[in-house]
């Protein structure tokens, strides 16, 4: 499967207290736990002078692969990315 770019959708994100990585997304209705952080991005020294720095990262949870964003200006997280698990064969 691959990584299929959405329009940003804001999301409520839970973060470890010492490090700043996520643990927990919350979107619409669903809460995911973040089971592996797979890759992070700093964007702080290219970036657009009116969006400000970001840091992207790619996480697990049990339902899907998410490429979160996080804008360090308004301080809002976003999905910008998904790649959601095929079901289980019965």
């Amino acid at each position: 499967m691959a990584m299929i770019r959405v329009a940003p959708v804001q999301v409520h994100v839970r973060t470890n207290w010492f490090d700043g990585r996520p643990r927990e997304v919350t979107w619409d209705e669903q809460r995911l736990s973040v089971t592996a952080v797979a890759a992070v991005r700093e964007e702080r020294s290219a970036y657009p002078v009116v969006l400000g720095p970001r840091t992207v990262f790619e996480v697990e949870t049990p339902r899907a692969r998410l490429t979160l964003s996080f804008r360090h200006r308004t301080r809002r997280w976003s999905i910008e990315g998904l790649d959601e698990r095929a079901p289980a064969a019965a």
